[in-house]
């Protein structure tokens, strides 16, 4: 229970913000991560393309960047693992488009890579870490930080702020309620 209420309410309401600007301006989200990080990304995408934009007029613009096995193993086998996440954001991210990225450790090269290049275009960026929040931390200019060493309590706990993320959308915006 200690590291659910880690995590910091405020922080996840400035994501909510985030994210809700930028599906009013028709802006792009993209997740990353690796491992269970990755799969987490893919859970919030689809979650967030379903199920928090399914009959709403304005719907999210977002796809995790894991979701395409023949491009990371391309870039993998041609170029090298760092560059999985920033070459395709060379491709798609434009200034003003969200970068949400997910490391356990806070210290995954290829994320790295990714929110430095999406920093360095103008993108919004949203870290989510654990342990000490790693070099990925400082990187985000929205850090969600579960400050636990427990590799498995850490990726619940994202698992968990991105779903009060997009149940926010699918359940409280739906009823009128609005944030807390």
């Amino acid at each position: 229970m200690e590291v659910i209420g880690s995590i910091d309410l405020e922080r996840v309401e400035l994501a909510i913000e985030i994210f809700a600007e930028a599906r009013e301006r028709g802006r792009r989200i993209f997740v990353c991560g690796n491992g269970g990080s990755a799969a987490t990304a893919s859970h919030f995408a689809t979650d967030m393309v379903k199920g928090a934009s399914y009959g709403h007029p304005n719907r999210f613009k977002i796809m995790a960047l894991t979701d395409s096995p023949s491009t990371l193993t391309a870039y993998s086998n041609d170029v090298q693992y760092d560059c999985v996440f920033v070459e395709q954001l060379k491709n798609f991210a434009e200034p003003g488009d969200v970068v949400v990225a997910l490391s356990g450790s806070g210290n995954s090269p290829n994320v790295l890579r990714a929110l430095e290049y999406a920093n360095s275009i103008g993108c919004r960026t949203i870290a989510l870490t654990g342990r000490d929040g790693g070099q990925l931390g400082p990187l985000g200019r929205l850090h969600i930080h579960v400050p636990h060493g427990h590799m498995g309590r850490i990726e619940d706990a994202h698992m968990v702020a991105l779903h009060m993320i997009c149940y926010y959308f699918m359940e409280e915006e739906r009823h009128g309620r609005g944030m807390a």
